[in-house]
């Protein structure tokens, strides 16, 4: 080859190589990362936020800050993220009731299904049943027993209608053919007092919020609503081994950011979250405090939402639930 034309290819090589291409993805994060939670300080999903946040910070390289949006179930936090610019810097924690169970009820002014995108499921937290230590019930068999010979007498308290516990109760009634009447709350922590005091019955909820009254011997758990004991709970029975396998009501927690994001941001995300949640220390802490540690690929975590979808909606159809 000619010299000069030799050294013109490798000039022009050399850039090529050099010159930054076309489809470069642009960096990520390159400025504090906000993470919404729906809930005020010190719930369950606020807690697993601040567990995260340190760690993926690490992860991220960049400063993973939580904001919580309390009020509407969590609608307000979904709002907000949905304002913001989607590029991943302001993601939101997702929830039960966020994406499956209130667009079943309420219209909340955006689709769940498509302006909200998951990242990963963090963890599912089992409903468990606790019942007032007065009472003569201490398993799911003695409660149904109870509930079938005296129906209408025992009352399950709630933090409200259409929460969680509220379906819980009502799944049930419709698994084990029972009469329980509900008595919603304006939050748990009255009816956790009212539960002990023993103006109601029954309670249905997670086990971070209720399982420091179970030790103490205020209240008595009765069974959980997993395929598996928790470990935290390894001499509670779950409900399949107490004869009621279609009771399954499930908490969960997840990561999700807005329509739009960019699919190598959306990545990297899935990537650094899935590594925090392998983390022991991370992980010990979440099945301490009554929950499974799940850590899915956004595919998986859209066909879970989808199946827990049509598994409210059938409970919700079936008992008539409708909001005021």
């Amino acid at each position: 080859m000619n010299p000069l034309l030799q050294c013109l290819c490798l000039a022009v090589t050399s850039a090529l190589l050099l010159a930054p291409t076309a489809h470069a993805e642009p960096a990520y994060p390159v400025r504090p990362v906000r993470i919404l939670v729906g809930f005020s300080p010190g719930g369950s999903n606020d807690i697993v936020a601040r567990l995260l946040a340190p760690k993926l910070s690490e992860a991220l390289g960049q400063q993973v800050l939580i904001d919580n949006r309390p009020g509407a179930g969590g609608s307000i936090a979904a709002d907000s993220m949905l304002k913001a610019p989607a590029d991943g810097h302001t993601l939101m924690i997702c929830t039960t009731g966020l994406l499956t169970i209130q667009p079943l009820l309420q219209k909340p002014g955006y689709d769940p299904r498509t302006d909200i995108v998951p990242v990963s499921l963090i963890a599912n937290t089992p409903y468990i049943a606790l019942a007032n230590a007065a009472l003569p019930i201490r398993s799911v068999p003695e409660l149904i027993a109870y509930a079938k010979a005296h129906p209408g007498e025992l009352h399950f308290a709630s933090s409200g209608n259409g929460t969680m516990g509220h379906l819980a109760g009502e799944m049930l009634k419709l698994r084990a053919g029972i009469h329980i009447v509900h008595v919603p709350y304006k939050g748990t922590g009255q009816a956790m007092t009212d539960l002990i005091g023993g103006q109601v019955s029954l309670i249905f909820d997670q086990p971070i919020s209720s399982l420091a009254y179970a030790k103490s011997g205020k209240l008595r758990v009765l069974g959980v609503a997993a395929l598996q004991r928790l470990q935290s709970l390894p001499e509670v029975p779950t409900f399949a081994e107490a004869g009621l396998p279609g009771f399954d009501p499930v908490a969960w927690t997840g990561l999700c950011a807005a329509k739009g994001t960019p699919a190598h941001v959306l990545a990297r995300l899935h990537l650094d979250l899935v590594q925090v949640l392998r983390q022991s220390e991370i992980a010990q802490r979440l099945v301490q405090d009554g929950m499974q540690v799940v850590g899915s690929s956004p595919d998986e975590f859209r066909e879970f939402l989808v199946a827990e979808r049509r598994k409210w909606a059938a409970v919700i159809k079936e008992v008539q639930l409708r909001l005021e």
